[in-house]
Protein backbone atom coordinates (compact mmCIF):
# COMPACT_ATOMS: atom_id res chain seq x y z
CA UNK A 1 0.00 0.00 0.00
CA UNK A 2 1.22 3.48 -0.88
CA UNK A 3 0.22 5.57 2.13
CA UNK A 4 -1.20 9.05 1.68
CA UNK A 5 -1.72 8.61 -2.06
CA UNK A 6 -4.29 9.44 -4.74
CA UNK A 7 -4.75 7.60 -8.05
CA UNK A 8 -5.60 9.14 -11.41
CA UNK A 9 -5.78 8.04 -15.04
CA UNK A 10 -3.08 9.33 -17.36
CA UNK A 11 0.66 9.91 -17.50
CA UNK A 12 2.61 12.37 -15.36
CA UNK A 13 1.61 15.91 -16.18
CA UNK A 14 -2.01 15.08 -17.07
CA UNK A 15 -4.73 17.53 -16.09
CA UNK A 16 -5.99 14.86 -13.67
CA UNK A 17 -2.65 14.97 -11.87
CA UNK A 18 -2.95 18.75 -11.66
CA UNK A 19 -6.38 18.28 -10.09
CA UNK A 20 -4.89 15.87 -7.54
CA UNK A 21 -2.18 18.35 -6.59
CA UNK A 22 -4.62 21.25 -6.27
CA UNK A 23 -7.25 19.36 -4.28
CA UNK A 24 -4.98 17.17 -2.15
CA UNK A 25 -1.47 18.69 -2.08
CA UNK A 26 -0.51 16.43 0.87
CA UNK A 27 -1.16 13.22 -1.11
CA UNK A 28 1.20 11.53 -3.58
CA UNK A 29 -0.36 11.25 -7.10
CA UNK A 30 -0.19 7.74 -8.61
CA UNK A 31 -0.51 7.52 -12.42
CA UNK A 32 -2.64 4.69 -13.86
CA UNK A 33 -3.12 3.52 -17.44
CA UNK A 34 -6.91 3.23 -17.16
CA UNK A 35 -9.82 4.47 -15.03
CA UNK A 36 -10.46 0.87 -14.01
CA UNK A 37 -6.92 0.52 -12.70
CA UNK A 38 -7.24 3.71 -10.65
CA UNK A 39 -10.52 2.50 -9.12
CA UNK A 40 -9.14 -1.00 -8.53
CA UNK A 41 -6.16 0.36 -6.59
CA UNK A 42 -8.60 2.10 -4.25
CA UNK A 43 -10.82 -0.97 -3.94
CA UNK A 44 -7.77 -3.07 -3.01
CA UNK A 45 -6.59 -0.49 -0.48
CA UNK A 46 -3.34 0.15 -2.35
CA UNK A 47 -4.07 3.90 -2.50
CA UNK A 48 -6.32 6.06 -0.36
CA UNK A 49 -8.60 7.73 -2.93
CA UNK A 50 -8.99 8.29 -6.68
CA UNK A 51 -9.59 11.47 -8.71
CA UNK A 52 -11.89 10.51 -11.60
CA UNK A 53 -13.24 12.96 -14.24
CA UNK A 54 -17.00 12.83 -14.64
CA UNK A 55 -17.78 15.63 -17.08
CA UNK A 56 -16.32 18.66 -18.83
CA UNK A 57 -18.04 21.97 -19.50
CA UNK A 58 -16.99 21.82 -23.17
CA UNK A 59 -16.69 18.13 -24.04
CA UNK A 60 -19.61 16.83 -21.94
CA UNK A 61 -19.72 13.66 -19.88
CA UNK A 62 -17.02 11.00 -19.79
CA UNK A 63 -18.93 8.02 -21.17
CA UNK A 64 -16.60 5.35 -19.79
CA UNK A 65 -17.09 6.54 -16.22
CA UNK A 66 -20.85 6.15 -16.44
CA UNK A 67 -20.35 2.56 -17.52
CA UNK A 68 -17.99 1.89 -14.61
CA UNK A 69 -19.89 3.58 -11.77
CA UNK A 70 -22.66 0.94 -11.44
CA UNK A 71 -20.04 -1.81 -11.19
CA UNK A 72 -17.72 -0.15 -8.70
CA UNK A 73 -17.66 -0.80 -4.95
CA UNK A 74 -16.47 2.72 -4.11
CA UNK A 75 -18.13 5.71 -2.48
CA UNK A 76 -18.16 9.34 -3.63
CA UNK A 77 -16.75 11.47 -0.82
CA UNK A 78 -16.27 14.71 -2.72
CA UNK A 79 -16.25 16.64 -5.98
CA UNK A 80 -13.54 18.83 -7.45
CA UNK A 81 -13.77 21.44 -10.20
CA UNK A 82 -10.52 21.93 -12.12
CA UNK A 83 -10.20 24.81 -14.61
CA UNK A 84 -8.47 23.57 -17.76
CA UNK A 85 -5.74 25.95 -18.91
CA UNK A 86 -4.20 24.79 -22.18
CA UNK A 87 -0.60 25.81 -22.81
CA UNK A 88 1.24 25.81 -26.11
CA UNK A 89 4.61 24.31 -25.26
CA UNK A 90 7.80 23.72 -27.20
CA UNK A 91 11.34 22.48 -26.68
CA UNK A 92 13.83 24.71 -24.94
CA UNK A 93 14.68 27.78 -27.01
CA UNK A 94 11.77 27.39 -29.42
CA UNK A 95 9.63 30.35 -30.51
CA UNK A 96 6.19 30.39 -32.08
CA UNK A 97 7.75 31.44 -35.40
CA UNK A 98 9.69 28.14 -35.45
CA UNK A 99 6.62 25.95 -35.14
CA UNK A 100 5.01 23.89 -37.89
CA UNK A 101 3.17 21.15 -35.97
CA UNK A 102 1.18 20.86 -32.76
CA UNK A 103 0.20 17.60 -31.06
CA UNK A 104 -2.37 16.85 -28.35
CA UNK A 105 -5.55 14.97 -27.49
CA UNK A 106 -8.32 15.61 -30.08
CA UNK A 107 -10.44 17.46 -27.50
CA UNK A 108 -7.59 19.84 -26.68
CA UNK A 109 -6.91 20.42 -30.37
CA UNK A 110 -10.59 21.22 -30.92
CA UNK A 111 -10.66 23.62 -27.97
CA UNK A 112 -7.65 25.48 -29.38
CA UNK A 113 -8.68 25.28 -33.05
CA UNK A 114 -8.77 29.02 -33.81
CA UNK A 115 -5.39 29.69 -32.23
CA UNK A 116 -3.88 26.74 -34.08
CA UNK A 117 -5.17 28.13 -37.37
CA UNK A 118 -3.90 31.63 -36.58
CA UNK A 119 -0.37 30.26 -36.16
CA UNK A 120 -0.66 28.12 -39.31
CA UNK A 121 0.11 24.88 -37.46
CA UNK A 122 -0.71 21.36 -38.59
CA UNK A 123 -2.57 19.45 -35.87
CA UNK A 124 -1.48 15.94 -34.88
CA UNK A 125 -3.92 13.95 -32.71
CA UNK A 126 -2.48 11.92 -29.82
CA UNK A 127 -3.91 9.72 -27.06
CA UNK A 128 -3.53 12.35 -24.35
CA UNK A 129 -2.17 15.83 -23.64
CA UNK A 130 0.64 14.91 -21.25
CA UNK A 131 1.74 12.06 -23.52
CA UNK A 132 2.16 14.51 -26.39
CA UNK A 133 4.37 16.68 -24.14
CA UNK A 134 6.48 13.68 -23.19
CA UNK A 135 6.88 12.71 -26.85
CA UNK A 136 7.85 16.29 -27.72
CA UNK A 137 10.57 16.31 -25.06
CA UNK A 138 12.04 13.13 -26.51
CA UNK A 139 12.04 14.51 -30.07
CA UNK A 140 13.94 17.74 -29.41
CA UNK A 141 12.39 19.08 -32.64
CA UNK A 142 12.13 22.87 -32.58
CA UNK A 143 9.40 22.81 -35.27
CA UNK A 144 7.06 20.72 -33.12
CA UNK A 145 4.88 21.76 -30.21
CA UNK A 146 2.23 20.32 -27.94
CA UNK A 147 -0.88 21.47 -26.11
CA UNK A 148 -0.79 20.37 -22.49
CA UNK A 149 -0.78 21.64 -18.93
CA UNK A 150 1.82 23.90 -17.39
CA UNK A 151 2.61 21.00 -15.07
CA UNK A 152 3.47 18.79 -18.06
CA UNK A 153 5.85 21.46 -19.37
CA UNK A 154 7.61 21.55 -16.00
CA UNK A 155 7.85 17.78 -15.68
CA UNK A 156 9.29 17.23 -19.17
CA UNK A 157 11.56 20.27 -19.23
CA UNK A 158 9.69 22.18 -21.93
CA UNK A 159 9.00 25.88 -22.46
CA UNK A 160 5.54 27.42 -22.22
CA UNK A 161 5.25 29.47 -25.39
CA UNK A 162 1.70 30.67 -24.74
CA UNK A 163 -0.52 30.19 -21.70
CA UNK A 164 -4.33 30.16 -22.07
CA UNK A 165 -4.04 28.85 -25.61
CA UNK A 166 -7.69 27.71 -25.57
CA UNK A 167 -10.11 29.63 -27.81
CA UNK A 168 -12.64 30.15 -25.01
CA UNK A 169 -11.55 30.44 -21.40
CA UNK A 170 -13.55 28.94 -18.56
CA UNK A 171 -13.33 25.29 -19.65
CA UNK A 172 -13.69 23.22 -16.48
CA UNK A 173 -13.66 19.52 -15.61
CA UNK A 174 -15.68 18.10 -12.73
CA UNK A 175 -14.14 15.17 -10.86
CA UNK A 176 -15.50 12.63 -8.39
CA UNK A 177 -13.30 11.78 -5.42
CA UNK A 178 -13.73 8.06 -4.75
CA UNK A 179 -12.94 6.16 -1.56
CA UNK A 180 -13.23 2.57 -0.37
CA UNK A 181 -14.56 3.83 2.95
CA UNK A 182 -17.99 5.38 3.18
CA UNK A 183 -17.94 8.90 4.58
CA UNK A 184 -20.96 11.17 5.03
CA UNK A 185 -20.22 14.62 6.47
CA UNK A 186 -22.21 15.69 9.50
CA UNK A 187 -25.13 17.81 8.39
CA UNK A 188 -24.56 21.54 8.90
CA UNK A 189 -27.41 23.83 7.87
CA UNK A 190 -24.88 26.56 7.00
CA UNK A 191 -23.19 24.40 4.34
CA UNK A 192 -24.36 23.17 0.93
CA UNK A 193 -24.31 19.49 -0.01
CA UNK A 194 -24.92 17.18 -2.94
CA UNK A 195 -26.22 13.64 -2.76
CA UNK A 196 -25.49 11.46 -5.81
CA UNK A 197 -27.30 8.24 -6.58
CA UNK A 198 -28.17 5.83 -9.37
CA UNK A 199 -31.38 3.89 -9.96
CA UNK A 200 -33.15 1.95 -12.66
CA UNK A 201 -36.73 2.25 -13.90
CA UNK A 202 -38.87 -0.31 -15.62
CA UNK A 203 -39.75 0.10 -19.28
CA UNK A 204 -43.32 1.26 -18.67
CA UNK A 205 -45.17 4.53 -19.41
CA UNK A 206 -44.40 7.46 -17.06
CA UNK A 207 -41.88 5.43 -15.04
CA UNK A 208 -39.38 8.27 -14.78
CA UNK A 209 -42.13 10.81 -14.02
CA UNK A 210 -43.36 8.66 -11.15
CA UNK A 211 -39.85 7.97 -9.86
CA UNK A 212 -38.95 11.66 -9.71
CA UNK A 213 -42.33 12.90 -8.46
CA UNK A 214 -41.28 12.67 -4.83
CA UNK A 215 -38.54 15.23 -5.31
CA UNK A 216 -41.03 17.76 -6.66
CA UNK A 217 -43.64 17.20 -3.94
CA UNK A 218 -41.01 17.54 -1.22
CA UNK A 219 -39.37 20.64 -2.72
CA UNK A 220 -36.05 18.96 -3.46
CA UNK A 221 -33.97 20.38 -6.31
CA UNK A 222 -32.29 18.09 -8.85
CA UNK A 223 -28.98 19.50 -10.07
CA UNK A 224 -28.27 16.91 -12.74
CA UNK A 225 -29.82 13.87 -14.38
CA UNK A 226 -28.09 11.53 -16.83
CA UNK A 227 -29.60 8.48 -18.51
CA UNK A 228 -27.89 5.45 -20.01
CA UNK A 229 -28.54 1.77 -20.55
CA UNK A 230 -27.63 0.09 -17.31
CA UNK A 231 -28.47 -3.52 -18.11
CA UNK A 232 -27.56 -6.08 -20.74
CA UNK A 233 -31.20 -6.97 -21.39
CA UNK A 234 -32.27 -3.50 -22.61
CA UNK A 235 -35.46 -3.72 -20.51
CA UNK A 236 -34.95 -0.46 -18.63
CA UNK A 237 -32.83 2.65 -18.37
CA UNK A 238 -30.49 3.58 -15.58
CA UNK A 239 -30.26 7.13 -14.25
CA UNK A 240 -27.62 9.07 -12.38
CA UNK A 241 -28.88 12.09 -10.46
CA UNK A 242 -27.19 14.75 -8.35
CA UNK A 243 -29.51 16.14 -5.71
CA UNK A 244 -29.22 19.49 -3.98
CA UNK A 245 -29.16 18.51 -0.32
CA UNK A 246 -27.84 16.30 2.47
CA UNK A 247 -29.18 12.76 2.73
CA UNK A 248 -30.08 13.37 6.40
CA UNK A 249 -32.27 16.39 5.57
CA UNK A 250 -35.96 15.50 6.08
CA UNK A 251 -37.24 16.59 2.61
CA UNK A 252 -34.63 14.44 0.88
CA UNK A 253 -35.35 11.45 3.12
CA UNK A 254 -39.03 11.66 2.22
CA UNK A 255 -38.24 12.01 -1.49
CA UNK A 256 -36.03 8.92 -1.40
CA UNK A 257 -38.80 6.94 0.29
CA UNK A 258 -41.10 7.77 -2.62
CA UNK A 259 -38.37 6.97 -5.14
CA UNK A 260 -38.07 3.46 -3.68
CA UNK A 261 -41.70 2.71 -4.64
CA UNK A 262 -41.18 3.34 -8.35
CA UNK A 263 -37.48 2.60 -8.98
CA UNK A 264 -35.31 -0.49 -8.81
CA UNK A 265 -31.75 -0.90 -7.58
CA UNK A 266 -31.55 2.50 -5.89
CA UNK A 267 -27.97 3.06 -4.77
CA UNK A 268 -26.68 6.15 -3.00
CA UNK A 269 -23.17 6.87 -4.27
CA UNK A 270 -22.40 9.47 -1.62
CA UNK A 271 -23.17 12.76 0.09
CA UNK A 272 -20.52 15.48 0.00
CA UNK A 273 -20.01 19.23 0.22
CA UNK A 274 -20.45 21.32 -2.92
CA UNK A 275 -17.18 22.49 -4.43
CA UNK A 276 -16.52 26.20 -3.99
CA UNK A 277 -16.36 26.77 -7.78
CA UNK A 278 -19.74 25.16 -8.48
CA UNK A 279 -21.69 28.41 -8.44
CA UNK A 280 -19.16 30.04 -10.77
Amino acid sequence: MINHSIAYQGVKGAYSEQACKNAYPHLTPIACDTFQEAMWLVEQGDVDIAMIPLENSTAGRVEEIYRLIPKMALHVIGEHFEPVVHCLIGVNGAHTDDLKYVASHPQALAQCHNNIISLGLKADAKLDTAGSAKELSESGDISRSAIASKLAAEIYGLDVLQEHFEDIQGNTTRFFVLSRKKFIPTFNKDKSYITSLIFQVRDIPSSLYKALGGFATNGVNLLKIESYMGTTTLDGSQFHIDIDGHIEARPLRLALEELAFFAEDVRVLGTYEKHRLRNN
